[in-house]
């Protein structure tokens, strides 16, 4: 399942990062927020309309006329914003994300279930992954949701949306949203790591050689081709726990526990309101894991570590 004890020894010799050793999972906390934050900052011109269009599917005719409104009134800050909770979160995220997912992937397919199935080695290390990497998007996550759906915004900056919603409801109104974002989140990232490892298993299964006799460049590709395909499955299997997250954070009463809001949303939107937006989650979500695992990848090749999937 993963590089020999060996393996890891010689590349140690080499100068390199020993594989499974504390800066390797280091390293590759890092390359995860490299990965995310970037990445999810550079479709918030899409997350902006999705999450609005989610909250009230009236509000824009299409995703290109939402655009050509904001833009008008706003500009580029416009069409851009929300950036700054998503660049911090999803950060934060990444790191957790992909760090922990290779602490766990070692640890339970190595260590503690050594002859385990693989696909079930890779669904429990990214479940447990995504369960501490959302303990640190949420509040990032929560003030996103409500400046980007609130009309006027419910505040124009990271640190005043921070600060009213602290001041307004504690600590506490940051997390309101943890339990559906776990929702969306943990089952989302168990489809992309765990559809990643086996697609990029199978391409070079296909491919006929083994994953050491391409070069980088060539196994970046694959790891970006296998991004793409885990993506939009990603995107279907999370978006009804999407839509609730927006609507939770746009629209929860205070006082209210979570079931009820949910129950109460749902009774008002139904079962077709949970797919608001799915088509342009697709896009967004499908584009993003690719470039995520392209960057995450050559971020590791860059370091003189192995590319993921494929062993």
């Amino acid at each position: 399942m993963a590089t020999t004890k060996s393996e890891s020894q010689a590349i140690a010799k080499k100068g390199g990062i020993e594989l499974f050793s504390p800066t390797y999972f280091a390293a590759c906390a890092v390359g995860g927020a490299i990965a995310c934050g970037p990445t999810h900052t550079a479709v918030t011109p899409l997350d902006l309309v999705k999450c609005r269009r989610q909250v009230d599917p009236h509000i824009y005719t299409s995703n290109l006329s939402a655009w050509r409104s904001i833009f008008a009134k706003e500009g580029l800050r416009g069409v851009f914003f929300g950036w700054a909770p998503t660049a911090v979160g999803y950060s934060l995220q990444g790191a957790g994300k992909y760090g922990f997912y290779e602490v766990f992937k070692y640890y339970y397919g190595e260590k503690l279930f050594p002859n385990a199935n693989k696909t079930m080695v890779y669904l429990g290390a990214s479940a447990s992954a995504e369960f501490i990497a959302d303990i640190a998007l949420c509040p990032f996550e929560a003030v996103k949701v409500r400046m980007q759906t609130t009309l006027p915004p419910y505040a124009n900056s990271l640190r005043e949306g921070w600060t009213k919603v602290t001041a307004k409801e504690g600590l506490g109104g940051l997390y309101k949203g943890l339990y559906p974002l776990w929702g969306r989140q943990i089952p989302y990232t168990m489809v992309k790591f765990a559809t990643f490892e086996t697609t990029v298993n199978q391409i070079y299964k296909t491919l006929g050689a083994p994953k050491e006799s391409y070069n980088a460049l060539q196994q970046t590709g694959v790891s970006f081709l296998g991004g793409y395909i885990a993506g939009i499955g990603c995107a279907a299997i999370s978006h009804p726990a999407d839509v609730m997250v927006s609507k939770l954070n746009a629209d929860r009463q205070p006082g209210e526990s979570a079931g009820k809001a949910m129950s109460r949303i749902y009774n008002n939107i139904g079962f077709r309101g949970l797919w608001n937006g799915l088509p342009v989650r697709i896009a967004m979500i499908g584009t993003l894991t690719a470039f995520q695992w392209l960057i995450y990848d050559s971020f590791k090749v860059s370091m003189g570590l192995p590319t993921t999937g494929g062993h």
